[in-house]
């Protein structure tokens, strides 16, 4: 098994797709499309699985919670604004990265289908 995985942002595997949970819609019917490129266990760092991959998302607000997982995104286009509950709210294009931290609650709006690199610690 190689230590080494470089990552496409255009996947030539069909990916997993979903709807946005019910009771999670704020606003529209978003749908994702998912494409796990690599899973590594982690508990030399206390995490129990490392996941990365590509994610899309259309256009709807939906209630995220993290839970116990850490999450780092890099936006590879499209834009999104998320809203922390009691916080600030960041609007992340193209280029731009961020991470939502254990605990995060807040509202992701898909302003435009965005898609994103993530690596997701759980």
């Amino acid at each position: 098994m190689t230590k080494l995985v470089p990552l496409t942002t255009a996947p030539t595997f069909s990916p997993r797709e979903a709807e946005a949970a019910p009771e999670r819609c704020i606003e529209g019917v978003p749908s994702y499309k998912t494409w796990e490129l690599d899973t590594a266990l982690a508990e030399a760092a206390q995490w129990g699985k490392v996941r990365t991959g590509i994610w899309e998302a259309t256009p709807g607000t939906t209630i995220s919670m993290k839970g116990e997982t850490f999450e780092f995104c890099h936006i590879l286009s499209g834009r999104c604004e998320i809203s922390e509950d009691g916080g600030e709210s960041h609007v992340f294009g193209a280029g731009d990265s961020f991470v939502m931290k254990p605990g995060f609650v807040g509202k992701w709006n898909t302003l435009e289908t965005v898609k994103k690199i993530f690596v997701i610690a759980s």
